[in-house]
């Protein structure tokens, strides 16, 4: 009786490996229906490079917030710079502290230009980068607004349809540093020649080093569609990706390019035209291959709810505002060119939890690196931004 027992058993062990074995095999071709999802983790160690005129203020404003949420430290600007060394290639002794705390850094996302090995000594080896891409079109038009007086290619054109009209001749090589704003600019911050010959063994070099370098390419076109693909690759929740426009100009101060400037300014920014087309391309088969376009659309619509609730939360006036208009001039974002930049009115009766939560995701960039400066780094001289800071009272709570 007891052999047959252990017959029996080892019949029906056997019978129980086959089916595991069977199953397993099944599971490799139809994984999500056998496997339940591992449940993933939030990534913390994360690189943001922030490109030029692409809403990379807004991400900027994201990721300042995340990292106050979960206490994370973030690789900020050394001593008065505003910038990680921009436009120079970045170093790591641009980084405030990198000597005493080395590769103990969980954000970085200030401007800086691209530079792998640099970036590498700063940041942990698990670390995820990201960047944002804009169409090349309207980017130049924005350029042009907002850098007008500071380019010397832009600075001596009335509009920007006369300076696409012949980019050539205002645009000189002897003036090339103060012009990386008038061509290819998003190429060159990932650390490229902006005026490169654009052959095609050159552009698909970069293009392959981009996305070695890279674990994630945003489309800014495509904002909130972003924003949910970055939500499902970090793990993030939905309130980590919310946000507020900033950074952004007044209608009034768009200018209308003419159909010969669009085709223009694609042969004119060539390498930043190919490297859009690249990535856009990538971006749509990732979100396809990852969350799928009814996932998408649904959470879309979940983030544009939750803004609005926010908006209505916060603002006095339910929208940005004009420069002249905004009631806190420490809220006021940096003016820059002929553009109008755009801020927000809180509204006045916000509890104090309210208020800080509202006035976190108002806060233009160069006061918020300012302010995660001063308690990041409370013993160094605070950043001189010529502006009011409201902070100050919030740095003990």
């Amino acid at each position: 009786l007891i052999i047959l027992s252990l017959c029996l058993g080892l019949i029906f062990l056997s019978g129980f490996f086959h089916l595991k074995n069977k199953n397993y095999r099944i599971s490799k071709s139809h994984e999500e229906l056998l496997i339940p999802p591992t449940p993933c983790h939030a990534k913390t160690n994360v690189m943001f490079l922030k490109t030029h005129k692409t809403a990379s203020s807004t991400v900027l404003n994201i990721m300042f917030r995340f990292a106050e949420r979960y206490s994370l430290t973030v690789a900020l600007p050394a001593d008065q710079l505003l910038h990680l060394g921009y436009p120079r290639t970045f170093l790591a002794h641009f980084v405030e502290g990198f000597e005493a705390i080395g590769q103990n850094y969980n954000i970085m996302c200030n401007h800086l230009r691209f530079n792998p090995s640099e970036v590498q000594k700063v940041m942990a080896d698990n670390t995820f980068y990201f960047s944002i891409l804009r169409n090349p079109i309207p980017l130049l038009e924005s350029s042009y607004i907002y850098y007008k007086n500071n380019v010397p290619a832009f600075r001596s054109t009335k509009d920007v349809n006369e300076f696409l009209a012949s980019p050539s001749k205002y645009y000189h090589p002897e003036d090339s540093r103060q012009n990386i704003y008038a061509r290819n600019i998003m190429w060159f911050d990932f650390g490229y020649d902006n005026n490169a010959e654009g052959d095609t063994r050159y552009t698909q070099a970069v293009l392959e080093e981009i996305e070695q370098n890279f674990h994630l390419i945003l489309i800014a076109d495509y904002f909130d569609e972003s924003m949910i693909l970055l939500k499902h690759t970090l793990c993030w929740d939905l309130d980590d990706v919310i946000y507020f426009k900033l950074n952004s100009r007044s209608q009034d101060t768009v200018q209308t390019l003419t159909p010969e400037s669009k085709e223009r300014i694609k042969a004119w920014c060539s390498l930043d035209w190919k490297l859009y087309l690249h990535f856009n391309q990538s971006f749509w088969r990732r979100i396809e291959e990852t969350i799928g376009l009814e996932v998408l659309e649904k959470e879309v619509g979940h983030l544009r709810a939750r803004q609005k609730e926010l908006m209505e939360t916060c603002l006095s006036e339910q929208e940005a505002v004009g420069k002249d208009h905004i009631r806190n001039k420490a809220l006021l974002p940096f003016q820059s060119g002929a553009a109008n930049i755009l801020g927000y009115n809180l509204k006045q009766d916000l509890d104090n939890r309210t208020l800080r939560t509202c006035q976190k995701m108002v806060m233009p960039e160069l006061q918020y690196t300012s302010y995660l400066y001063a308690v990041q780094h409370p013993h160094k001289k605070r950043k001189q931004l010529g502006l009011p800071l409201l902070w100050t009272s919030l740095q003990g709570k």
